[in-house]
């Protein structure tokens, strides 16, 4: 049925120009893009300019190869602007032939002239006014040689030079564009949780990935055109002076029309564009949660729904795309249009002027090639409107997540001390998400070294913002962290998270071996320490039974291994960390009850010697911790081991009776649920 629906859909109208103030109005980034923006207002079209300036200063660096590279291109124009002036000598070497021929010898050029005026023919007369023909010489085939030898030496050096900028500039940018891409990994390493709890992966990947190539394609081409045609412009403006001002007048009415063209169209572009890159990452935002919860997405049957919102999302950027193309492919045509309107008067002006003798048929025919490639670097300025609205739109997309606020540096000011114990107090510690909406106030424990901490409570209790708090994936908003009597804050991130080892519930894996993923949590293990863990957490006893052993390849979703078998390498991975605080975030809650057991033996070794915080919803997991801790909206509402805290009969004993009731409780427990012995409650 979703395939038949599919196949009845069409793409999104065409962007007219009827719809093209919609589609700017719809697409161009604004206040409620921020939180796929970078948490802040989407740049608009007005700040084309600053980012086109910064993103030219990504060639500072480079500052003196791409000077090196201007020179070349300015001497490949000017070799290219004379060859037409050398070319059209060569025109009047033919033509003076061709006429000389056909006067009489021994005559002298103003006899010849004298004599058509005398027979009345003064327009023929004045043509020759201006020529240098020699009657009764023929072509000088000598001189016509030279002169297009000299014109293809010109050409070919001046190729060859482009063709050499282009190599040079080719290898500066793809050095730019290395070290943007080294700054958004050290960036992203940089920021804060917070920052990727908020925005769609699949819109980050689109601007490390499209926006970043994007940009280099706008630096490798649309820079080195632009610097060409330039200067091509200006050398050619100034030949035209030369040959004719009076034509050239003519010529540079087209740079007025030009630039309107390219003001009007190339503003309302770059909206566009901006639009089009802003659901290029919506697009694959949603084509990766599509793809990474593809089990999920077929389970309930939704097939039907994400490929309606992928064509929903897909139509959105066709129409932004066909709109920013339309638009921008309006300025070629135009520009066209003048290119052939200043051709057809410098045309007519031109055989005016020969006829009159004001001007040589070879100045003339320069002149006329002069015009048509004084046109063409310019019509080439605005076709590459396209490619540097897309790029500085992609420019704009880079820069905001460059900019992005950046987690709290490093003031490390203590050390731990040697051996870590792992006693860990919290100490009056506040936290907010937002500002105005508290979570965790005023929270005071301690968990004391080789203890076991479990902490339960609903969802949205603050257990998982709790343990984040130990690993200063969040900073504090008030209070302090003690581990081993020093405050956390005054250590470097890097020396406390060596300190401590985490299972999460989802059981990530890395694309490698299952020896390289148990060794991700200490890289110098050896393999015989590598097997040690995986004895130690039961790994190795269905390692064992795989064709390649430790040496299996897993992919990220671990696909060749079951959900429980990925928890165990994970538990194994931390295992051989060896830290002195553990953190298992609902690290049982993916193996079966079979699998649970093993885990559970794997955990109590793990746990050993070692400060261990453990966030469970099964309480049947956490009945041998030495201190149970009840939240409820970010407080600690009760505290104390299992029986304690069932026979006080308070929020422990209403999670467990809630968890427990229809099911059989053991004899322990039973006697400390009045319930379970027929007593009211």
């Amino acid at each position: 049925m979703a395939k038949r629906d599919r196949q009845k859909k069409t793409p999104a109208t065409p962007a007219t120009p009827d719809v093209i103030d919609e589609l700017e109005y719809e697409y161009a980034p604004s206040e409620a893009d921020g939180d796929m923006f970078g948490g802040a207002p989407a740049k608009k079209a007005q700040h084309f300019w600053p980012s086109a300036k910064r993103l030219l200063g990504l060639l500072r660096p480079e500052r003196v190869k791409m000077a090196f590279v201007v020179l070349l291109v300015i001497i490949s124009v000017i070799f290219t602007v004379i060859a037409p002036r050398v070319l059209g000598e060569a025109m009047d070497v033919i033509f003076n032939g061709v006429l000389g021929m056909q006067m009489p010898a021994g005559l002298t050029l103003d006899q010849v002239i004298a004599g058509l005026r005398a027979e009345g023919n003064d327009q023929f007369a004045d043509m020759l006014q201006g020529t240098t023909v020699v009657p009764g010489e023929g072509i000088d085939f000598t001189e016509l040689s030279r002169l297009i030898f000299i014109v293809l030496g010109l050409y070919l050096v001046a190729s060859f030079l482009m063709w050499a900028q282009g190599f040079i500039l080719n290898g500066l940018v793809m050095r730019i564009v290395y070290k943007l891409r080294q700054d958004i990994e050290e960036k992203l390493n940089r920021l804060p949780l917070s920052y990727f709890d908020t925005r769609q992966r699949g819109d980050l990947m689109s601007r490390v990935t499209n926006d970043v190539d994007n940009v280099q394609a706008a630096l490798q081409q649309a820079f080195s055109q632009l610097v060409q045609s330039l200067l091509m412009v200006v050398g050619i403006a100034a030949m035209m002076f030369i040959v004719s001002w009076q034509l050239a007048l003519i010529a540079l009415i087209s740079l007025p029309l030009s630039a309107i063209i390219a003001g009007v169209i190339g503003v309302r572009s770059q909206k566009l564009f901006a639009a089009q890159w802003k659901n290029t990452g919506s697009l694959n935002g949603h084509i990766e949660e599509t793809f990474s919860g593809q089990e999920i997405v077929r389970a309930f049957g939704r097939d039907k729904e994400m490929l309606e919102e992928f064509d929903s999302r897909n139509d959105k950027l066709y129409a932004a795309s066909f709109g920013a193309q339309f638009v921008s492919g309006m300025i070629m045509p135009a520009m066209t249009f003048v290119s052939y309107l200043s051709y057809v008067m410098i045309a007519v002006a031109g055989g005016l002027r020969v006829a009159s003798g004001q001007m040589t048929l070879g100045d003339a025919t320069a002149f006329i090639q002069y015009s048509r490639e004084f046109t063409q670097p310019i019509s080439e300025m605005a076709s590459l409107a396209n490619m540097l609205q897309s790029g500085v739109a992609s420019a704009e997309r880079t820069f905001e997540l460059l900019d992005a606020d950046e987690q709290e540096a490093d003031t490390a000011t203590a050390e731990l001390p040697e051996p870590t114990d792992g006693h860990v107090e919290f100490d009056h510690v506040s936290f907010r998400y937002s500002a105005d909406v508290p979570l965790i106030d005023d929270l005071s424990f301690s968990a004391e070294p080789g203890h076991t901490v479990a902490i339960v409570g609903p969802t949205g209790a603050g257990k998982t913002t709790l343990v984040n708090l130990v690993m200063r994936f969040y900073e504090l908003t008030g209070g302090r962290i003690l581990l081993d009597g020093v405050d956390v804050h005054t250590l470097s991130r890097a020396e406390l998270r060596s300190q401590v080892g985490m299972v999460l519930q989802d059981a990530w894996l890395f694309e490698g071996t299952i020896r390289e993923n148990i060794r991700y949590g200490r890289l110098d293990a050896s393999d015989d320490e590598v097997v040690a863990a995986a004895k130690a957490t039961m790994v190795d006893r269905f390692v064992r039974q795989l064709p390649n052993g430790y040496d299996t390849v897993l992919d990220a979703d671990g696909g060749s291994v079951s959900a429980g078998e990925r928890q165990l390498i994970t538990i194994a991975r931390a295992f051989i960390a060896n830290p002195s605080l553990l953190i298992l975030d609902e690290a049982t809650s993916s193996v079966d009850t079979r699998t649970e057991l093993l885990v559970q033996q794997a955990m109590a070794v793990l746990r050993s010697d070692r400060t261990s915080f453990v966030i469970a919803h099964r309480l049947s997991t956490i009945r041998d911790a030495d201190t149970i801790l009840v939240m409820e909206q970010g407080s600690i509402v009760e505290q104390g081991n299992h029986e304690q805290l069932l026979a006080t009969r308070g929020a422990y004993f209403n999670l467990y009776q809630a968890q427990f009731l229809g099911g059989e409780l053991d004899e322990a427990d039973a006697d400390a649920v009045p319930e379970a012995a027929g007593e009211p409650v």
